[in-house]
């Protein structure tokens, strides 16, 4: 799959702008805080339906209006048939979306259509940043790969608020020695959590299992022989569950029991279930979980140097890349700003493996720095001009 065709109005510094786009490398060069990054957010946002810089889509909204709309052209290249995805964000009420020009009675409705897969300079916290992080990662590297994985994860999140409001209203109560009540309530939003949340692990769980061998094969092409990489030092990916448990990943290994998980996450629940009366919180599940990532013997975490915390992540999402085209179109590749922060050897590496995607949008403030052949536009003062093809050397 790729785009033919990006616009967009009224997002972030964009009062509007159209990009024709065609297979292979296209390259936007711009000074920084000219809205270079903001057409990759845009396309992310098609994806995942969220940005990856803000919690938030108030932000995404050109200040002063009301609505921002980013639309794509795309096409397949399975059967070459081509979608339109179109996302209407809302100051106020809900946002729309429409497929094809059919609206849709969601936003996450229409994901899937676009597939994308975005490394930005904020990537480094995967390695270095809390486990949430880590988790969002895998959420939405999942809710691309099998789009019912959204409304999975909605509906653990929709019981774990209700079962935290009930819970800290019970605390108080507990706190002064006084019936609490509502223990037939809690057990019931107890058991909605652990079905919930053992659909999510199952899924996670077997993620972690797929990401393990691209993600090692990507990080050894892209550190062994570079200067301070260490040869010896191979990735390492598990899974470490809020219940104590971690699942080290397993080329080739499938989708783990659920039934078996639920018993498991049951049973951790019923461990802590004292002290989450005291603090009014759930204590586990999916929500508390991570991915943890290592290097040799030792957690990157802490332990990896600079290049190598950037070589993991972008090991990270290369592997997602190779996940998603395992079951479907293959996704666009965004690469924000990321050939600056690279030696000329892993440079070279990464142009390799971006000579062979179907698509690579990449920014920087400097041309000379990507040492990849294609279209570039010049971004600058909220305009997309094009400024012509740089031929393969």
């Amino acid at each position: 799959m790729h785009l033919a065709a990006l616009e967009v109005a009224d997002f972030r510094s964009y009062e509007r702008a159209q990009v024709e786009l065609g297979p292979g490398v296209t390259v936007f060069v711009g000074p920084n805080a000219q809205g270079k990054t903001n057409l990759l957010e845009a396309v992310h946002y098609l994806a995942v339906g969220s940005s990856h810089r803000v919690a938030a889509d108030a932000p995404l909204i050109r200040a002063g209006c009301e609505a921002a709309v980013v639309r794509a052209r795309a096409r397949q290249a399975g059967d070459g048939r081509v979608l339109t995805v179109e996302v209407e964000l809302r100051a106020g009420g809900r946002n729309r979306a429409r497929l094809n020009g059919q609206p849709r009675a969601r936003v996450r409705d229409v994901l899937g259509a676009v597939r994308s897969v975005l490394f930005a300079p904020e990537d480094l916290m995967l390695v270095r940043g809390d486990p949430a992080l880590r988790r969002r990662f895998l959420d939405d590297l999942l809710g691309q790969r099998r789009p019912a994985y959204l409304a999975a994860r909605q509906e653990y999140e929709r019981v774990l608020r209700q079962r935290n409001a009930l819970l800290k209203q019970l605390r108080a109560p507990a706190r002064h020695g006084a019936p609490s009540g509502g223990e037939d309530t809690l057990a019931t939003w107890t058991e909605q959590l652990v079905h919930a949340g053992a659909t999510l692990l199952a899924a996670r769980i077997a993620v972690v299992h797929a990401l393990a061998g691209p993600v090692a094969e990507a990080y050894r092409d892209l550190v062994v022989g570079a200067p301070g990489g260490k040869e010896q030092a191979a990735v390492n990916l598990a899974y470490a569950l809020s219940t104590g448990r971690t699942v080290a990943a397993q080329p080739g290994a499938g989708m783990p029991d659920p039934g078996q998980l639920s018993g498991e996450l049951a049973a951790g629940l019923a461990a802590v279930a004292h002290d989450e009366r005291d603090r009014g919180l759930t204590l586990a599940g999916p929500h508390r979980d991570d991915l943890v990532l290592g290097l040799g013997d030792l957690p990157a975490k802490g332990y990896a140097s600079h290049g190598e915390s950037w070589s993991l992540a972008l090991a990270l999402r290369l592997g997602s890349r190779a996940v998603l085209h395992d079951v479907g179109e293959e996704p666009v590749v965004l690469l924000d700003d990321v050939f600056a922060e690279l030696d000329d050897l892993r440079r070279a590496r990464l142009a390799d493996r971006c000579a062979a995607f179907e698509q690579v949008l990449v920014t920087a403030a400097v041309d000379a720095d990507v040492p990849l052949a294609g279209p570039r536009y010049a971004v600058e003062g909220g305009q997309v001009v094009p400024v012509g093809v740089r031929e393969a050397s």
